[in-house]
C-alpha cells in the first residue's frame, strides 16, 4: 500500500494517491528491502519540480507503471529538500552513469541501498522497459549487478574522499587577479550574468564581484554587477506585480523564467540588493527589496513566524488543467480591457510586444528601458510616469488575484529560514524599515522554539507543529549566519552566544579532523553509501564555506584562535583548487575577510546602536562590527566601555588603534584611498 499520506512533506503528500506502493525513506524501508532481497527504487524531487510533477502524471498515476513497479521493488520517495544528503550522494551516482544530473531524480539500487542504475526524466514505456530489464538480470545474474554496484560504489566514494592540504597557501589578494581575468571572458555584457541560457541568479557570484570591484576600484565590474541586478529586476524573473524572484530564466535576457519561487533564492537576493542599495542607491534596487519581502510576509510567512518554502510553477489555467507560468502570464486583450487609454504606455514599460511576447497568445511582463528613458520619450515627467507604473501593478495584482494561485509548499526548512532570516536584517540595515527588524527576530524565535532541541541539535524541517529529521550541516551554517547578523543590528550578545554554541555543537558532531571539513550529516545519523561533504557553491553557498565565514568572525569576537586556525585551514584546502571561481565565489567572500583591507570597528558607549545603524547603512564590507552600550563580558569588547562617553576602536590584525570620539574621522579612515 501506499504509505505516504502519513508524511508531512508537501512533496510526498502530492504522491499519497498513486497506486505506486510508496513508502518514505526511513530505515523500515531500507529494512524490508534487504529482507525481501528486492531492489530498490529511489525516486528523489521537490513540490515545486515543474517535471516531477510530469512524470509523476505520465508514470505514477498510471496502473500499468504501478503494476511493474509494485510487483518487484520497494518505491522510496524522497522530498530532497527534506533529504539533501541523500539527494547529494545519489546525484553524484547519476552524475558518474549519465554525465548529467537533475530532478526528478530516479535510482534503482541493490538492497543495501548502492545504486545499479539511474537518470533524471523516464518516459513511461522508457520507464517499465528499464524496470523490467533490471528485474531479469537481478532474477537470473545478480552477480554481475553487484559487481557493477561495488565499481560505482567505489567511484562515489572516491569523489566523495577530501584530503587536507598540507600546505600554508599565503592568502594574498593579487592571487585573485588570474581568475577574476578568466571569469570576465564569461560575462554577458548586454542582459547582465553569465553568456548561457538557462540563466541562474546565483547571488554569491555577485556578493563577491560587488565586493571584490568595490575593494579594487574596478569601475568594469561594478558596471556589470549594476547591470546584472537591473535586467534581473526588469522581469519577468521578477514578478514586478507582486515580488519575488523565479528561479531561473530559460533565455539569455531573464525573461522567460521556471516560474517557481524559492525562499532560498529570494532571501539571498534580498540580501545582495540590499548592499548594491547602500552602494549605489538606486531606486529600483530598493522597490526590488520592498516588493520581494512584501511577498515574502504576504505568500511564505507561517502564522508561527516561520518561512514557507515555495510556490509551485505550476497553478491551474482557465481550463483547470495545471499549466506552468498560467498565474503569471496575460494576454494582450485583457490588458487592454484593464488599462484601457493607458494600454500604449504601458505596453512601452512592459514590452507587449515581440520583445515581451512568450507563446500562445501570453506575454511576460518585462522592461529594457529605464522608466526617465520612456518619460524623456513620451514627454511626462518621471514622477507621473513612476505613478501610473504603480497604479497599474495594483491594477494587475488586483486582476491576478483572481486566478487559481500556485500550490504552495508550505513547510519550514530551517537552512531556508536562516537564510531568509539574513535576507531581513540586511534589507533593515540598508532601508532602516523597523518591521524588517521585527520579523527578523520573530524568526529567529520560532527557530530556538521549534527547531532547536533539548539536547543541542538542530532539527531541519517543521510542519504542524512536527519536526522529524535532525538537522544537516547547512541548518546549523545559515542559522548561526543569521545570529551574527542579529547582533551586528542589536548588539544583543545572547545572539553570538546562540552562534557560539551552535558553532560548538558543529565542531563535536559534524567535524572531520582528517580532512579538515564538515560532513554534511550529523555523526549521530544513520550512515549512508557514502559521506557527503558540501564544499562548492551552488545556487546555495556550500555549507563548509559559510562555515568557515562563521567560524573567522566568531573567532573574532570571541578571541577563539581554534576557531581562525580551522577556518584558516579550510580555506587553503580549497584555494588550491579554484579553477572556475563562480563555483567557490561564497569561499572568495572568505579569502577577503582575511585580507589585509579587512578591519574591525567596535563601538562602545550609550550611543552605540545609533552609531552602529549610521555603519550599518554604508556599503563596508571590509569591516566586522560589534558594540555595546553598557560594560560587556564578551572578550573582543572587554574593558572598552566608559560612561558617559561613546567611543570608536578600529582594529586590524588582532591590534586596536587608541580610541576616538568623532564618528566622521572614524568613517573616513574606514574608507578605501583607491
Amino acid at each position: 500500500m501506499n504509505e505516504l499520506a502519513q508524511e508531512t512533506s508537501p512533496y510526498l503528500l502530492q504522491h499519497a494517491n498513486n497506486p505506486v506502493n510508496w513508502k518514505a525513506w526511513n530505515t523500515n524501508s531500507l529494512s524490508e528491502a534487504k529482507e525481501k532481497n528486492q531492489l530498490v527504487i529511489i525516486s528523489i524531487g521537490y513540490s515545486a519540480c515543474h517535471w516531477c510533477h510530469v512524470m509523476e502524471h505520465e508514470s505514477f498515476e498510471d496502473e500499468a507503471v504501478a503494476q511493474t513497479m509494485n510487483a518487484h521493488f520497494i518505491n522510496i520517495k524522497v522530498d530532497r529538500e527534506e533529504h539533501q544528503n541523500v539527494d547529494a550522494v545519489y546525484m553524484k551516482a547519476v552524475q558518474i552513469m549519465t554525465g548529467h544530473g537533475g530532478w526528478p531524480l530516479n535510482i534503482i539500487a541493490l538492497p543495501d541501498g548502492r545504486p545499479v542504475y539511474g537518470g533524471t526524466y523516464f518516459r513511461k514505456e522508457e520507464w517499465i522497459n528499464v524496470l523490467e530489464q533490471l528485474q531479469e538480470l537481478y532474477k537470473t545474474n545478480p552477480e554481475k549487478m553487484i559487481e557493477y554496484a561495488e565499481k560505482l560504489h567505489k567511484g562515489i566514494a572516491a569523489i566523495s574522499i577530501i584530503k587536507k592540504q598540507k600546505t600554508n597557501t599565503v592568502l594574498e589578494q593579487k592571487a585573485l587577479e588570474p581568475l577574476i581575468l578568466k571569469w570576465k571572458k564569461s560575462f554577458d555584457l548586454e542582459f547582465g550574468g553569465m553568456a548561457r541560457a538557462p540563466k541562474f541568479m546565483m547571488p554569491n557570484n555577485y556578493q563577491f564581484l560587488l565586493r571584490y570591484g568595490f575593494q579594487t576600484n574596478d569601475s568594469e565590474l561594478l558596471d556589470f554587477v549594476n547591470l546584472t541586478l537591473t535586467k534581473m529586476a526588469y522581469g519577468g524573473l521578477f514578478d514586478t506585480i507582486d515580488g519575488g524572484f523565479s528561479r531561473y530564466s530559460v533565455d539569455m535576457k531573464w525573461h522567460i523564467p521556471h516560474f517557481e519561487k524559492m525562499l532560498y533564492d529570494n532571501g539571498q537576493l534580498v540580501s545582495l540588493y540590499a548592499d548594491a542599495y547602500k552602494l549605489t542607491k538606486n531606486p529600483l534596487f530598493k522597490e526590488v527589496i520592498e516588493k520581494t519581502l512584501s511577498f515574502i510576509s504576504r505568500e511564505l510567512t507561517d502564522e508561527s513566524n516561520g518561512f514557507y518554502c515555495a510556490l509551485d510553477a505550476d497553478s491551474l489555467n482557465e481550463k483547470q488543467h495545471l499549466e506552468e507560468g498560467a498565474f503569471y502570464v496575460w494576454q494582450k486583450a485583457t490588458l487592454q480591457e484593464l488599462l484601457k487609454e493607458d494600454f500604449e504606455l504601458f505596453s512601452e514599460v512592459f514590452n507587449i510586444n515581440d520583445f515581451g511576447f512568450w507563446e500562445h497568445g501570453n506575454y511576460v511582463l518585462i522592461q529594457n528601458k529605464s522608466l526617465e528613458e520612456i518619460a524623456v520619450l513620451n514627454k511626462i515627467t518621471i514622477s507621473e510616469l513612476e505613478s501610473k507604473k504603480k497604479a497599474w501593478e495594483t491594477i494587475l495584482f488586483l486582476e491576478r488575484e483572481k486566478r487559481s494561485k500556485p500550490r504552495l509548499d508550505d513547510k519550514c526548512l530551517t537552512s531556508w529560514n536562516g537564510i531568509m532570516l539574513k535576507g531581513f536584517v540586511d534589507a533593515f540595515k540598508a532601508l532602516k524599515d523597523k518591521s524588517y527588524l521585527t520579523i527578523a527576530l520573530n524568526n529567529a524565535d520560532f527557530i530556538i522554539k521549534n527547531l532547536w532541541s533539548s539536547d543541542g541539535n538542530l532539527l531541519h524541517n517543521y510542519k504542524n507543529g512536527k519536526s522529524s529529521i535532525n538537522g544537516y550541516l547547512e541548518d546549523y551554517c545559515f542559522v548561526i549566519d543569521g545570529f551574527i547578523g542579529l547582533y551586528e543590528v542589536t548588539f544583543d550578545e545572547k545572539w553570538l552566544h546562540n552562534a557560539n554554541q551552535l558553532t560548538d555543537y558543529c565542531l563535536e558532531h559534524f567535524f572531520d579532523e582528517n580532512s579538515g571539513f564538515f560532513t554534511f550529516s550529523s555523526n549521530l545519523d544513520e550512515a549512508l553509501i557514502a559521506e557527503h561533504y558540501e564544499t562548492e557553491d551552488n545556487v546555495i553557498p556550500a555549507s563548509n564555506s559559510v562555515m568557515a565565514n562563521n567560524l573567522l568572525l566568531l573567532s573574532i569576537y570571541f578571541h577563539n584562535s581554534y576557531y581562525e586556525k580551522v577556518a584558516l585551514q579550510m580555506l587553503q584546502n580549497i584555494i588550491p583548487k579554484i579553477d572556475y571561481p563562480s563555483a567557490y565565489s561564497n569561499w572568495l567572500l572568505t579569502f577577503l575577510n582575511f585580507g589585509e583591507q579587512n578591519k574591525e570597528l567596535a563601538i562602545c558607549g550609550e550611543d552605540a546602536l545609533k552609531f552602529s545603524s549610521l555603519s550599518n547603512e554604508k556599503y563596508l564590507p571590509h569591516i566586522i562590527l560589534a558594540g555595546s552600550e553598557t560594560e560587556s563580558n564578551l572578550p573582543f569588547l572587554k574593558n572598552r566601555f566608559k560612561n558617559d562617553e561613546t567611543l570608536f576602536y578600529v582594529c586590524q590584525n588582532k591590534t586596536c588603534d587608541v580610541p576616538k570620539n568623532n564618528f566622521e574621522e572614524v568613517s573616513n579612515e574606514l574608507k578605501f584611498s583607491h
